[in-house]
C-alpha cells in the first residue's frame, strides 16, 4: 500500500479530529491540580488548521508541506510547538516524493522526531518526545522485517501499541507524574494522533463530534468585493458560565454588548454555558467580555477578508493558507511585543510602552502566527517578545524565527510580574546588547506568586490537595493549600517578607474590598518596610497575582 497526498491529508485530519474528541481528557492530565491545564487545546489548535485541506488531491510532498506550513503557523503552546516541528521534520523527509512507502513513512518519523528533540535545550524523558523517540525506534527495527516494508497499517498499528505502552511508563520517568498518578499529558495527546491516523488508514477516519458545519457545494468568491465585508472577524466562542451566572437569560448585558459591536450575532444563553458568534471588528473585546462570564472552553476566530481575498486568488492553493498582514514601517529602534490577558495588565503594559499586546496566557497561549502579527504591528528594528508564560516561549521562539525584515529578541519572561521587570530594566539610550542584559537582569529579580484553586485531589512534592481548596503557588510551585484563601495569602506573605516591594494584581471574580484584605494579610506578614501596590488586573484563572522585588 503506497500513501499518497489524499491519504495522508485524510490521516492528519483524522488525527485533528482524535485529539479535538478528546482535548478535555488529556487537559486533565495535567499534573498541577490548578484550572489551566491546557495540553489539549493547545494541540487541538494546532493541529485544527489541517481541517482545511480536506479532500487535498496533490503529491505526498506538497500534502505533507501544508500540513507542515499550516501546522506551525497555528501553533500553541509547548506542545504545539513541538507537534508543529515534528510535522515540518516529516515534510522535510518526504520531500519530493509522489506517494510513500511504510519506509518512508519511517524516514518521515525519524526526521519528525528529531527536529522536536533539536528545538527543546533540554529535553526531559517521560514527555510526548519520550514517546515519539520510542515510537520511532520501534519503527525502525520493525520496519527491517519484509512484511512490514509494504504495509502502512501494520506498521502504525504497531506503533500505537508501542506509543500506549511507553505512555504507561511515564510515570516511572518523570516522578511527578508518578506522584500525581498521571501519564504525560503531551504524550497521551500523541497516542490520539497517531490513533487518529491508524483510524484512517484502516477506512474508518474519526469525525470531530463537534465539527463546524461543512462546506456545502462550491460558491464563487468573486462576486463581491473584500472591501464590502465590514466586519472582518467571524468570532465564535462557547463560555461556561462562573457559578454566579448559572441558568438561562443571565447574560443580557453581554448579548447587547455584542450586538452593539457587530453583526450576524447568535447568542444562545442557557443554563451553564454561553455560545455565541458574531461577525465584528473588535474580536479580542469579544474574548475580554466573554471571560466576565465564565472560562473559555472553545475559541475560533478567523479573518474573513483575508479569507475571501485568497480564495479569490485560487481556491485550491488558498485551503490552508495564511495571509500575510502588512508589516508596520520602522520609525524607531526599539518595540515591544506583550502576551498578556486582563485589561488592567493590559493597561499596565501599554503604560510601560509596551506597542503591541497579544490577547493570551495559560488556557489560551496564542498561535505563532498571533506573535508574527504582534511582531509585525510593532514599528521598530529590533522587537522585544516578552511571553509571560513558559508555555508560551518555544511558539514564541519559533515565531521570531520566522520573522525576517526585523530582529526579534524573545525573553524568557514566566510570568506577567516578569515581563513587568523587563520592561523596567530597558533603558531607551542603551543598545540591543546591553538593553538584553539589563532587561535579564531585572527578570531575574522579580519573584512570582499566585492565588488559585485545585480541581482535583491529588499530592504534590508531599503537599496533600483536596478539590476546590485555595492553592498559592511561588514562582510555579505549590506552596500552600488551604480551605481559607488567608492562609495561602499568609503563606505568601511569609515567602516574601523582607522584600522592598510587592505589586498586587486582583483577578476578574474579585473585587476591590476583598483585594484590600488580601493586602493587608500581606503587609501583616511581610512587616511595615514592604510597600505593597494594588492593581486591578482583570486576569482570568488566578484570583492574585503577586510579584515581589
Amino acid at each position: 500500500m503506497l500513501i499518497n497526498g489524499q491519504t495522508l491529508c485524510g490521516m492528519v485530519i483524522s488525527a485533528a479530529n482524535a485529539l479535538d474528541n478528546n482535548k478535555v481528557t488529556i487537559n486533565n492530565m495535567n499534573v498541577f491540580p490548578v484550572p489551566d491545564g491546557d495540553t489539549g487545546i493547545n494541540m487541538t489548535l494546532t493541529m485544527s488548521a489541517v481541517r482545511a485541506l480536506n479532500n487535498y488531491d496533490g503529491t505526498v510532498s506538497d500534502c505533507a508541506e501544508k500540513i507542515a506550513s499550516m501546522v506551525l503557523r497555528s501553533a500553541r503552546g509547548n506542545s504545539g510547538a513541538i507537534l508543529s516541528l515534528f510535522f515540518r521534520g516529516m515534510a522535510k523527509a518526504l520531500k519530493g516524493l509522489e506517494v510513500a512507502t511504510a519506509e518512508d513513512l519511517v524516514r518521515a518519523l525519524r526526521k519528525g522526531t528529531d527536529e522536536a528533540y533539536k528545538a527543546v535545550m533540554q529535553p526531559t524523558e517521560g514527555t510526548i518526545l519520550t514517546v515519539m523517540r520510542v515510537c520511532t525506534e520501534k519503527a525502525e527495527e520493525k520496519i527491517k522485517k519484509d512484511s512490514y516494508k509494504d504495509d502502512p497499517v501494520h506498521l502504525f498499528t504497531y506503533i500505537l501499541k508501542t506509543a500506549e505502552e511507553t505512555l504507561e511508563k511515564t510515570p516511572e520517568l518523570l516522578p511527578v507524574l508518578k506522584e500525581a498518578n498521571v501519564v504525560d499529558a503531551g504524550g497521551y495527546g500523541f497516542l490520539f494522533l497517531i490513533s487518529g491516523m491508524l483510524a484512517a488508514l484502516n477506512q474508518n477516519p474519526i469525525e470531530a463530534e463537534n465539527a463546524t458545519e461543512a462546506v456545502k457545494t462550491q460558491a464563487s468568491f468573486s462576486d463581491f468585493d473584500t472591501g464590502s465585508i465590514v466586519f472582518a472577524y467571524c468570532t465564535e466562542c462557547i463560555i461556561a458560565k462562573r457559578k454566579k451566572y448559572l441558568g438561562e437569560g443571565t447574560a443580557e448585558d453581554f448579548h447587547d454588548f455584542v450586538g452593539a459591536i457587530g453583526d450576524s450575532v447568535v447568542f444562545i444563553d442557557a443554563e451553564d454555558i454561553i455560545k455565541l458568534h458574531v461577525h465584528t471588528n473588535h474580536p479580542g473585546q469579544v474574548i475580554e467580555k466573554a471571560l466576565e462570564y465564565g472560562e473559555l472552553e472553545a475559541l475560533k476566530v478567523e479573518n474573513m477578508r483575508l479569507q475571501h481575498s485568497a480564495l479569490m486568488e485560487n481556491e485550491q492553493e488558498a485551503q490552508g493558507a495564511i495571509a500575510e498582514p502588512a508589516i508596520a514601517p520602522i520609525e524607531k529602534e526599539f518595540g515591544f511585543v506583550s502576551v498578556c490577558m486582563g485589561d488592567g495588565i493590559r493597561e499596565t503594559f501599554l503604560d510601560l510602552g509596551v506597542d503591541s499586546v497579544v490577547f493570551g496566557g495559560q488556557t489560551m497561549n496564542p498561535s505563532t502566527q498571533d506573535i508574527i502579527d504582534g511582531v509585525n504591528r510593532t514599528p521598530a528594528k529590533y522587537v522585544y517578545v516578552l511571553p509571560n508564560n513558559k508555555n508560551i516561549y518555544l511558539v514564541a521562539k519559533q515565531a521570531a524565527e520566522m520573522v525576517k525584515d526585523k530582529k526579534v529578541i524573545v525573553m524568557e519572561t514566566r510570568s506577567v510580574p516578569q515581563g513587568i521587570s523587563a520592561m523596567i530594566g530597558f533603558n531607551p539610550d542603551a543598545d540591543e546588547a546591553t538593553n538584553t542584559a539589563s532587561m535579564n537582569e531585572a527578570i531575574s529579580a522579580v519573584r512570582t506568586a499566585q492565588i488559585t484553586y485545585a480541581v482535583r485531589d491529588t499530592s504534590i512534592e508531599g503537599i496533600k490537595i483536596s478539590s476546590g481548596q485555595t492553592l498559592a503557588l511561588v514562582d510555579g510551585k505549590i506552596l500552600c493549600s488551604s480551605d481559607k484563601e488567608e492562609t495561602c495569602l499568609a503563606a505568601i506573605g511569609e515567602e516574601f517578607a523582607g522584600k522592598s516591594y510587592l505589586t498586587l494584581f486582583y483577578g476578574e471574580s474579585i473585587d476591590e474590598e476583598r483585594a484590600e484584605r488580601a493586602v493587608a494579610i500581606l503587609k501583616e506578614k511581610v512587616g511595615s518596610m514592604t510597600e505593597i501596590a494594588m492593581l486591578r488586573g482583570g486576569q482570568p484563572i488566578y484570583d492574585y497575582i503577586i510579584s515581589a522585588e
